[in-house]
């Protein structure tokens, strides 16, 4: 479904990444995990394409999408989640999904993709996206809205950012239950155990390179085992 050839990218004389290689199939639950500055962001971000790579390709459902813009990203079923999530002055939090969703959606229907990502749809679907809400609502609200869309590919970085101890529990459960919000592919930037845990496959970066591919009990002790890689803990 998405495939990275060769993918090289590199910034104030510095290699970001180097000479990436890998696919993604369908319906799976991905997680790129590594050291601080290994290049999982900017990866995600060549996906979205939010930068441009210096060298290679992004194949997407077996097309070239290498220099496509964002927008047309989008359209083709790519949504990106950002560590801290855009708050919107006077727009509802059912505005917001009546958008994303790109159709007329009944106040039900939006009480209902609320209700799966743990919130309580009566105190939330009226509120405004505003600061009065913590960053564990907002990611949850933002849940809601890639949910709604039936994306392809949905990449979420670093999720638990920001967020505090209960926020990250219940997020981890949102995550836990995404395989039933959505039918398509998740990708998410973390280096908390407990998402790697849950994730069908985990790629590891380290200083710009792919690592290594595998399962969580293959790529987790390989990771704990390296000073520089060690793992967050709660968030």
């Amino acid at each position: 479904m998405l495939e990275l050839k060769n993918i090289n990218f590199t910034r104030d004389n510095k290699k970001i990444l180097d000479n990436i290689n890998l696919k993604l199939e369908d319906n799976q639950y991905y997680v790129i995990t590594g050291p601080n500055g290994s290049g999982k962001s900017t990866l995600a971000k060549i996906i979205m394409g939010i930068n441009k790579q210096d060298e290679g390709q992004v194949l997407f459902d077996g097309k070239d999408i290498s220099d496509m813009p964002i927008n047309e990203r989008a359209n083709l079923g790519i949504g990106f989640a950002f560590q801290q999530p855009v708050k919107f002055k006077g727009i509802t939090v059912y505005d917001l999904i009546k958008l994303s969703a790109r159709k007329n959606i009944s106040k039900k229907e939006a009480c209902e993709i609320l209700s799966k990502v743990g919130l309580c749809a009566k105190e939330y679907v009226d509120r405004e996206i505003n600061s009065s809400l913590s960053g564990g609502e907002i990611k949850r609200i933002e849940i809601a809205t890639v949910a709604v869309r039936n994306l392809k590919l949905t990449i979420f970085d670093e999720p638990e950012a920001g967020i505090d101890l209960w926020s990250f529990n219940n997020l981890i459960k949102v995550f836990e239950d995404m395989s039933k919000l959505t039918k398509g592919t998740t990708l998410i930037i973390s280096h908390q155990e407990r998402i790697l845990n849950i994730a069908d496959q985990i790629i590891l970066l380290n200083s710009g390179k792919l690592e290594k591919v595998g399962k969580a009990e293959d790529i987790v002790g390989t990771i704990l085992s390296k000073p520089c890689c060690r793992l967050g803990g709660e968030a």
